[in-house]
């Protein structure tokens, strides 16, 4: 009797523990991830959304945000990054070509994304969000973000939110 209780508290407390030690992760990886440098030069009539409530049977769900050069000069996007693995953001040029996906920094290659916004034109980032990602665990309320920098260290922040259930 007394080994069944101290295993399931041992149990118990290593659950515990996995639980802290995952939601401490996460914190960290968006707080590196997601910088505030200076508000960029480039312009999005919508930089956050709402999905909702998705349900993860469902599978990946995608919002598109247009993002404008209103200045008088061409802007050089080195860097596109996601918060979170479970979140890709690709570029969709006005000609329909695309560059990307693009992903979160430190889970595997994240290539540069070099890809310049021509005065006066736009683009679309596409950012698209797989519930699945995180597994059963992953339900819930999810908040994550796409980072484009441009050539001045500029960053402009998109959101995507959701519920997430099963």
């Amino acid at each position: 009797m007394n080994k069944t209780i101290i295993i399931t508290l041992l149990i118990i407390s290593g659950i515990a523990g996995l639980i802290w030690w995952g939601s401490k992760t996460q914190n960290s990886v968006e707080s590196t991830t997601v910088k505030s440098g200076e508000k960029s030069s480039l312009v999005a009539l919508e930089t956050v959304y709402d999905f909702g409530k998705i349900s993860m049977k469902d599978g990946i769900v995608s919002k598109d945000f247009t993002i404008t050069n209103n200045t008088d000069k061409d802007i050089i996007i080195p860097r596109l990054v996601t918060s979170c693995m479970c979140t890709k953001a690709l570029i969709v040029r006005e000609d329909g070509t695309t560059n990307g996906p693009f992903g979160m920094e430190g889970m595997g290659h994240v290539p540069p994304a070099n890809e310049t916004i021509v005065a006066g034109k736009s683009i679309i980032i596409r950012a698209a969000y797989d519930p699945n990602a995180h597994g059963p665990a992953g339900v819930g309320v999810i908040d994550r973000f796409i980072v484009l920098t441009d050539q001045s260290g500029s960053d402009l922040q998109l959101e995507i939110k959701a519920v997430v259930t099963p």
